[in-house]
């Protein structure tokens, strides 16, 4: 019998094997998915790593082959305007450092973070099964038995699920879900452009959504890209000149010449909040807990802050001679986490509906409070050590750079 079964291979899933068994070498631990064992290289996506996250990276042993690829967020400017209108004013700047030499934030090609955490299982010995999926789980009083689509099972004290927003494990369970869809897509799409952004990011926020520039490594940028979702199905599904000429008009003209490199993809955008983390023997994390608008950037490293709690306290309760999988030892996750998730979500959301507006009276209020915080260093300094996620007391100990 395992003693942690976590199913999804994705950056969350993978770094919470890596988190329990670095941290405990002798429980036996196994990761499942769906996809076959070379999907994850065909994923040519970036996320935004902040600064605590990259801490745990450190701890694992993976950031310094992690960061050869990983573009540092030096700057981050926010402006307010309309698609059409011919200048974009600033209204909030942010210097990207929380300390000296440490940027609040990178930006991380998926296949490098992927790549490494599967590297770090391989090294630590924790078996990744492809190809299968759960198709049901009982729960008894010592163990988990998970039902696989190719008819075996596995047994396990503690099954995880990191099986994305549209969690089956979750569903099984019997845990329900706030949720609601903002008639909004997120178009995802890297570019090349011909002048250097200098680590600088933009968040551009149109009537439409927010329209965020993250910069990548050698004249490269990911774009999130928010649209009412029927604009967005249009805009992917078009030329790449329409396209590309719709993408003008938002990027600016100062980075010059750009073009879209490889695929682009949209993706349905909502609020879904899990009214429960754990049950007996049974826990979620990432997605399957949580999925946010990405106006805040904050969803991927949502996940790695659950990875961080969820590890302390299965091995904390493991060094103690208690059972990982009880439901009081689970509940502790769940306090750790669920408050911290839950002011985020409702954070995104008023964002959201505060910005992706054309309503005269709202942008003179949203602008004066954008204008009042950029001259405010104090709380401008508050406000980037919570986005680096370095300014939290109750931070998992692997979101200080310290081992568990």
């Amino acid at each position: 019998m395992l003693d942690m079964l976590v199913v999804g291979g994705g950056y969350v899933g993978l770094a919470a094997a890596v988190a329990v068994k670095q941290a405990a070498p002798h429980l036996d631990v196994m990761v499942i998915e769906a996809a076959p064992e070379t999907a994850w290289k065909k994923d040519m996506r970036a996320s935004a790593i902040i600064a605590a996250a990259t801490k745990m990276l450190e701890v694992f042993g993976v950031w310094d082959e992690i960061k050869p690829e990983a573009e540092p967020i030096t700057r981050m400017i926010v402006t307010d305007s309309r698609t059409g209108d011919p200048v974009r004013p600033v209204f909030l700047t942010f210097d990207g450092e929380v300390e000296e030499g440490q940027p609040f934030a990178h930006m991380v090609p998926n296949l490098a973070m992927v790549g490494a955490l599967r590297g770090a299982c391989e090294r630590l010995g924790i078996a990744i099964r492809h190809r299968v999926s759960a198709t049901d789980f009982k729960t008894g009083d010592a163990n988990v038995t998970l039902t696989l689509s190719d008819g075996s099972t596995q047994e396990a004290r503690l099954l995880v699920a990191c099986d994305g927003v549209r969690s089956k494990l979750r569903d099984m369970a019997g845990i329900k879900t706030v949720s609601w869809d903002y008639g909004q897509s997120g178009i995802v799409v890297t570019v090349e452009h011909e002048r250097p952004h200098n680590g600088c990011a933009e968040e551009h926020f149109l009537p439409s959504g927010p329209f965020a520039i993250l910069p990548l490594k050698n004249n490269r940028a990911s774009l999130v890209w928010t649209e009412r979702t029927p604009d967005a199905d249009r805009l992917v599904a078009s030329d790449d000149l329409v396209f590309e000429e719709e993408l003008e008009r938002r990027f600016g003209h100062k980075l010059g010449a750009l073009h879209t490199v490889g695929d682009r993809r949209a993706f349905p955008l909502g609020l879904t909040l899990a009214r429960a983390f754990v049950a007996p023997r049974f826990a979620l994390a990432g997605d399957a807990a949580h999925g946010i608008h990405p106006i805040s950037g904050q969803g991927l490293n949502l996940g790695f802050k659950d990875v961080a709690a969820l590890a302390e306290t299965v091995v904390e309760a493991d060094r103690l001679g208690l059972d990982i999988g009880s439901i009081n030892i689970l509940e502790r996750y769940q306090t750790w986490r669920r408050f911290d998730t839950f002011r985020m979500g409702v954070t995104t959301d008023v964002l959201n509906r505060l910005f992706s507006n054309d309503i005269t009276p709202v942008r003179i209020a949203r602008d004066f409070g954008l204008g009042l915080v950029d001259r405010l260093p104090k709380l401008k300094s508050y406000f980037i050590g919570q986005a680096a996620g370095t300014a939290a007391r109750d931070n998992p100990r692997l979101l200080a750079g310290e081992a568990i």
